[in-house]
């Protein structure tokens, strides 16, 4: 889940059993999320009667959906015109990025799995453009990239407060070149980012495949290099398994140094849980401690997300801490894998958002070439991720029959094998939907 709109998805899926149809119409139809941050959800609704009512009778509803998604705390705040107002021009001020105080270096664990990448962002946080630029970080969700990069804004905000820092995600990239375009505000996209002292995108990856977004990417590298200016990037991948980047952008990344993160090893593990919990008011028992390093293996975010869990469970149940109590509070942490699969809805969501197309489309009966691809690998993804027949498979595309659906996979598994374009595609699409567990 990586904005407030798929929160706010999940957030009614969870409500439609608990609240009738006529409720939800009756008090969320014209209410929309604005934002997630780490300890609140903001929404927005054009009704004071209705804003009035989702805080004081279903509040707590929502923070127990997002302590079910999130196994941590959220407060809800329901914005009306004026705070919206306030909210808009808040975030739309010159100042492009807001630095997380809690991702520090301080509060950054070590270990044998992030040492390189942890001292090559440290070295550029203390030395901007003076020693490896740019910086590439690359590793999988959740291991900590994010968090180097707000650690690196904060010491440079720190020591150089004059600084123009911009933080952008990959596909924010293209989203607002796209904008700036339509909108015929090219200078005002391009200012914003080769004005920029210090220049942080995270998840470059998603802009790879992108024509127009690759050239404008380039031409603001060029500029910001030749002026001195430092870049950070991050990826779940080297640039040479980036497939469909351009040569002279992979060239490019390359120029700096790279820096891996791998998955915590079991000491790393048990830091960051006796850490988190240590900020959160608990000390833990070292047989619990060893018990959550043992089987929460996966990253640091899901680690987090356990000692937020076990808070939650002491808090709310009273309970003491202990293997016992620990093991229940958290077990659905460790559920079998198959208890894990994305639903095919998500995977078609996911096939349409990369390719840009409706729902409807990819469903129903448009033939045209980029549709028949996208659909053809939302059927391959949906037989490899889940347990759906191939008859279900094709039920789930306007009632296709089990044929089409073993055609369609059949090609993409072909594809697969001589394509490195389609395997990227697939590996992006794939990293989108598997982001949703976290």
């Amino acid at each position: 889940m990586n904005s407030s709109s798929d929160v706010w998805k999940k957030i009614m899926e969870i409500l439609e059993p608990q609240l009738t149809s006529t409720t939800i119409t009756t008090w969320f139809d014209d209410t929309v999320p604005v934002d997630i941050t780490d300890t609140a959800l903001l929404l927005y609704t054009p009704s004071e009667y209705k804003r009035e009512i989702i805080t004081r009778r279903y509040s707590s509803l929502l923070k127990d959906a997002l302590r079910e998604l999130f196994s941590a705390e959220f407060e809800v705040q329901v914005l009306g015109d004026l705070e919206m107002q306030q909210h808009s021009e808040k975030f739309s001020s010159s100042q492009p990025m807001i630095v997380k105080d809690e991702y520090t270096f301080e509060s950054f664990i070590v270990g044998s799995s992030n040492k390189f990448a942890h001292a090559a962002a440290r070295s550029v946080a203390d030395h901007p453009a003076q020693s490896y630029n740019p910086l590439f970080i690359y590793g999988e969700s959740g291991l900590g990239k994010t968090h180097l990069l707000h650690a690196i804004a904060h010491t440079v905000k720190s020591n150089h407060p004059d600084y123009k820092i911009v933080y952008v995600k990959g596909d924010d990239f293209t989203n607002e070149l796209v904008k700036s375009i339509r909108e015929g505000k090219n200078t005002e996209f391009r200012d914003k980012y080769r004005q920029a002292n210090l220049f942080l995108v995270d998840d470059i990856q998603f802009i790879a495949g992108k024509v127009q977004t690759q050239e404008e990417f380039f031409h603001t590298f060029n500029c910001l290099y030749e002026e001195k200016r430092q870049i950070v990037l991050t990826s779940d991948r080297p640039p040479k398994e980036m497939t469909r980047l351009e040569d002279r952008l992979k060239t490019r990344f390359e120029w700096g140094l790279l820096a891996d993160i791998q998955p915590p090893d079991y000491e790393t593990r048990l830091a960051i849980i006796k850490t988190k919990a240590i900020r959160l008011g608990m000390n833990l028992p070292d047989a619990v401690l060893e018990y959550i390093a043992e089987n929460v293996t996966a990253n640091v975010r899901q680690i987090e997300g356990t000692v937020n869990k076990i808070l939650a469970f002491r808090d709310l149940m009273d309970d003491s801490i202990n293997v016992n109590t620990v093991s229940r509070a958290v077990r659905d942490m460790f559920k079998d894998q198959s208890d894990l699969l994305p639903s095919s809805s998500l995977i078609i969501d996911e096939v349409c958002k990369f390719y840009n197309l409706e729902n409807d489309d990819l469903r129903g009966q448009q033939r045209n070439r980029s549709t028949v691809l996208a659909r053809q690998i939302a059927m391959y993804l949906i037989r490899r991720m889940t347990n759906l027949s191939l008859s279900d498979i094709g039920k789930e595309f306007n009632g296709r029959d089990h044929t089409t659906a073993m055609h369609s996979i059949s090609r993409i598994e072909e594809m697969l094998k001589t394509n490195s374009q389609i395997s990227e595609v697939v590996k992006d699409i794939t990293a989108n939907i598997n982001a949703h567990n976290y």
